[in-house]
């Protein structure tokens, strides 16, 4: 998908709590909200990791969104028959999410 399309999503969760983040993506009706959640998902389950490994709890209604971004990928060229034997190019745009989660200051 191309990063102009994601970033739509991820402008949307940037700066909010992972609860309120996780209904936002829940009931966007753009398709880019499904890989956002998937990347938000992995990456409260990656501060979960990391805390258990230090020997802490952590509570997940505490975590936010602190940074969220999208940058282009790989573009893949395909070409597609058009009239009189001609062909056009199609790019498939990729992109590479990225999201970061951390603990809110009280």
């Amino acid at each position: 998908m191309s990063a102009r399309k994601v970033r739509l999503v991820v402008d949307q969760i940037r700066g909010k709590s992972v609860n309120d983040a996780y209904a936002l993506l829940q009931f966007s009706k753009k398709s880019a909200a499904e890989p956002v959640g998937k990347t938000l998902r992995s990456a409260v389950a990656n501060a979960q990791v990391k805390s258990q490994e230090k020997g802490s709890m952590l509570d997940v209604d505490e975590l936010f969104v602190r940074e969220a971004y999208v940058d282009e990928g790989v573009t893949l060229s395909r070409w597609r028959a058009r009239a009189q034997g001609r062909a056009s190019p199609i790019r498939k745009r990729t992109s590479h999410i990225t999201v970061v989660v951390d603990i809110k200051d009280s």
